[in-house]
């Protein structure tokens, strides 16, 4: 029989709960809009161009905390 060993990489636990900054957060908004414009450019061209402005009205925010 063979010998086995387990090898277990130690979890860094202080990224782990770390909070997100508002601009993360503004910036993960605006990705999923950004998404969900693309999807919907293939059925509803009007509603995939508010999604598009409120996505570019997030961006503004972005540029604007920088």
């Amino acid at each position: 029989m063979g010998c086995f060993m387990i090898v277990i990489k130690p979890i860094q636990m202080f990224g782990l709960f770390k909070k997100k900054t508002e601009k993360e957060k503004l910036q993960e908004e605006y990705k999923k809009l950004i998404e969900k414009s693309f999807q919907l450019s293939t059925t509803d061209r009007k509603k995939s161009d508010m999604v598009r402005a409120e996505a570019e009205e997030i961006i503004k925010k972005i540029e604007a905390m920088e």
